[in-house]
């Protein structure tokens, strides 16, 4: 099984954004409580009006995307993909149904979280009987949870994302790791303490939107260190770092950079 799914990600075409990673992306809640601060969703729900700063980590569920009939889609489809799932009651709820629906139609889905155990043994519950059809992919950006505090206000801290990966590996589900954007200066570490519970891929990408106005003081030294992390000759010594781990696939941010294939 887990040899089958690697030959999947080979033979998938290189492309930029989401596409890298799936054909089809499936949603069904508005706004995100995990509030990052470098969220693509949440910078575009503010720029066209539907949501604010305020008020995008307030989660809603979209009714028409849970009562949709699924059907089997063509190639690989990656849910969620503008918001995560918490372990809130009707949110969670509302994401396991559609999640359900896609395994049941036959879907090869690729599940994207910043992980919450309890979430996680949840869906081992329910979906373990699919585990032909399911790959995790969870996104661990930082060891250290100053900065994932900062970055990822509402997210999961570091051991909780480590330990659901354990556990999901453990149960044996294939597992990918998405280190995107990375936020540790050397994600080197970061890499060889996920690898051996990664059963396909570890991506590294760097943050894509990083504010420039309107930071506070207090906020200025993240913004001032994440800039560092992603300037050019540091990050082809990343790239010569990470070329010695097989799993590793940079993403489209890193790659176009680099000037790389």
């Amino acid at each position: 099984m887990r040899t089958g799914s690697s030959q999947v990600a080979v033979s998938r075409a290189i492309t930029s954004g989401t596409r890298e990673w799936a054909d089809h992306n499936v949603n069904c809640v508005e706004g995100c409580y995990n509030d990052c601060r470098y969220c693509y969703a949440k910078i575009m729900a503010k720029r066209f009006g539907r949501r604010t700063e305020r008020t995008w980590k307030n989660m809603k569920v979209n009714s028409r995307a849970i009562e949709k009939a699924r059907k089997k889609l063509k190639g690989r489809v990656m849910f969620p993909s503008s918001h995560d799932i918490p372990d809130m009651p009707q949110i969670k709820e509302a994401c396991f149904r559609v999640l359900m629906g896609l395994l049941e139609s036959g879907n090869e889905v690729l599940v994207t979280t910043k992980p919450r155990f309890s979430v996680i043994e949840d869906m081992d519950h329910l979906f373990s009987g699919h585990k032909r059809l399911l790959q995790f992919r969870f996104t661990i950006t930082s060891m250290e949870d100053r900065l994932l505090s900062f970055w990822e206000p509402n997210a999961p801290l570091f051991e909780e994302r480590m330990g659901s990966l354990r556990f999901a590996f453990a149960k044996g589900y294939r597992t990918s790791v998405s280190i995107e954007p990375f936020l540790d200066y050397d994600p080197s570490l970061l890499v060889k303490t996920v690898e051996p519970y990664s059963t396909e891929s570890i991506w590294v990408g760097k943050m894509n939107y990083i504010q420039r106005r309107n930071v506070t003081k207090e906020e200025s030294p993240f913004y001032e260190e994440i800039r560092r992390n992603y300037e050019l000759d540091h990050l082809r010594e990343i790239g010569e770092k990470l070329r010695y781990f097989p799993k590793v696939r940079f993403k489209d941010s890193i790659r176009i950079k680099l000037g790389l294939k």
